[in-house]
């Protein structure tokens, strides 16, 4: 069973260029009132019709990410406001093109509002999530040695965001439901 160390609620993302202010906070962490608010956050959260085929309703992903015990659903937050989502998964690599499930932490569901894009949080969240994976692991014991995740051929700025945070570009991969994909992984420091 996943389980988080209350010591540690939230995670500041730190990237290369020094202590970002991106801000996860864990839903599955939170009272059932902080729990509302964030998910009313989330609810406001605006995506391109272009960029739903590619993350999904960011609402949609943080409820099934609770009721899932392998999902770890995260707000993003900058400045004290919800500016996006992601989710950590354990046991489900495989679903970005890896070779096994338990080697890598799965990234999925992940997205920022387009009102906040632009201003490289993307890149310090994805860079936040891989540090708060390294976390879990060595919490949970669970042998990872990164993250994973697959990205879509025609989501440049996606792909763009995910090298800067240090994802390599490990090839093709044809599964998922949008599409032509590449999967990228992130090695633990």
């Amino acid at each position: 069973m996943l389980e988080y160390d209350s010591g540690e609620a939230f995670s500041i993302g730190k990237n290369q260029f020094g202590w970002g202010d991106v801000w996860l906070i864990p839903l599955k962490m939170l009272d059932d009132d902080s729990r509302a608010i964030q998910l009313g956050a989330v609810a406001e959260l605006a995506v391109e019709d272009g960029q739903r085929r590619f993350v999904g309703d960011p609402l949609r992903m943080m409820l099934t990410g609770l009721e899932e015990e392998s999902r770890l659903p995260y707000v993003i937050e900058s400045g004290g406001v919800a500016v996006g989502v992601l989710t950590l998964q354990s046991g489900a690599a495989r679903l970005a093109g890896w070779g096994d499930d338990d080697s890598a932490w799965l990234l999925r569901g992940f997205l920022i509002d387009t009102a906040s894009q632009g201003r490289g949080l993307g890149t310090r969240a994805a860079d936040a999530a891989v540090d708060e994976a390294r976390k879990l692991t060595a919490r949970l014991g669970g042998g990872q040695i990164g993250v994973v995740l697959s990205v879509n051929e025609l989501n440049p700025a996606g792909q763009a965001a995910y090298a800067k945070a240090g994802f390599v570009d490990e090839g093709p991969y044809l599964g998922g439901n949008s599409g032509p994909q590449r999967t990228m992984f992130r090695a633990f420091e």
